[in-house]
């Protein structure tokens, strides 16, 4: 089992140690989309809704529930051939453990024909769950790197009672802050002031894509294709970068405007790892190195970094380097800071105006 920190990743490594390119981050390993959301957020009814679906067919569960019986395990088993209980629903040290265990016997139990082929994983998180362990488990073990990707954390909100629990509870405000996609349930509970409130709430957190779910049922596409979520978080800071703080945590976008030195950017990670990581909640972006020719693919959940891949191009026409920092009380101007120092300037998510 690796556990490499992004101060060990992102330092003393040979020029552009980035492996084969990769057209996505994805190449042939298996797709694990993380849903999450606060006690009663309706993640069950939405997971039974998608597998129910054509294109939810052959997905494998793990579901990590709070408490000695599994009831969530108990509604979702017969929706899937291949379904995995994982018990006390803290997602700590211990259930990390539990869950790299299961993904491995998933993957041997696939590889041997002891389970259908499955095509995906999705993971259930208990509601009262902090979703960053599970995010650095699949940044932490090089061997699951090597057979799963971890393509999207999904935090689902209930509409009648979200704004109470991001209020008043520091594992919703967390499970909001680290989405890559919200969805937000029960919106026919919840007339259009609660619902524009309650998006507000979530605003303050995170620019993530959202999406409503009615009864359960929303476009698969929301929660299974794949890479859509960093441009259209990336369109929201350039259109609205001015984030609001909220109990102390923060998001926002850095753009680089020229190709950056690996080794200046790698120690400047380092360093700000070394002395703030267990503030620096997530990073994910597409990074133009000198020397590459594709993006190079960032993402770091605290004190462990994914190794970074290179892609074979750019999603898009525009070729600067873009981080997304979700932060706990550390400032887009600190981290500025730090790469001003050694040279390099970051600017706020605003596009250059054509000339």
């Amino acid at each position: 089992m690796s556990n490499e920190t992004p101060a060990e990743l992102f330092a003393g490594a040979e020029p552009l140690p980035f492996g084969r390119r990769q057209r996505r981050p994805r190449g042939a390993r298996i797709p694990v989309t993380i849903v999450t959301g606060f006690l009663g957020s309706g993640k069950t009814t939405l997971i039974r809704e998608l597998l129910a679906r054509p294109e939810g067919a052959n997905t494998a569960l793990v579901i990590n529930e709070y408490g000695e019986i599994g009831i969530d395990h108990a509604l979702l088993r017969a929706s899937s051939d291949a379904t995995v209980l994982l018990g006390n629903g803290c997602v700590c040290c211990a259930v990390r453990t539990d869950l790299q265990e299961s993904l491995r016997m998933l993957f041997a139990d696939r590889a041997r024909g002891a389970v259908p082929s499955f095509a995906r994983v999705v993971i259930e998180t208990s509601g009262l769950a902090d979703p960053g362990p599970v995010l650095q488990t699949f940044a932490s073990h090089r061997a699951l790197g090597e057979a799963f990707h971890l393509q999207a954390l999904v935090t689902v909100v209930d509409a009648p009672g979200g704004a109470g629990n991001l209020a008043s509870m520091p594992e919703a405000r967390q499970q909001v802050a680290l989405a890559d996609r919200i969805v937000l349930s029960k919106t026919d509970r919840a007339d259009n002031a609660m619902i524009a409130a309650l998006t507000g709430h979530i605003r303050d957190l995170t620019a993530a894509p959202l999406a409503n779910a009615a009864h359960g049922a929303i476009d698969p596409g929301f929660l299974l294709d794949e890479g859509h979520d960093l441009p259209v978080r990336l369109a929201a800071y350039e259109h609205d970068h001015a984030h609001a703080h909220s109990h102390g945590i923060d998001s926002f976008a850095l753009f680089f405007a020229g190709p950056l030195p690996w080794p200046v950017f790698e120690q400047t990670m380092a360093v700000l790892t070394a002395l703030r990581g267990a503030d620096l909640l997530r990073v994910k972006g597409l990074v133009a190195v000198e020397g590459a020719r594709g993006p190079v693919v960032v993402q770091a959940v605290q004190h462990v970094a994914h190794r970074p891949i290179e892609l074979e191009d750019w999603p898009d026409d525009d070729r600067r380097s873009r981080l997304v920092f979700i932060t706990r009380s550390l400032s887009r101007e600190a981290i500025e800071g730090l790469f001003r120092a050694v040279g390099v300037v970051a600017t706020a998510g605003v596009r250059p105006r054509d000339p």
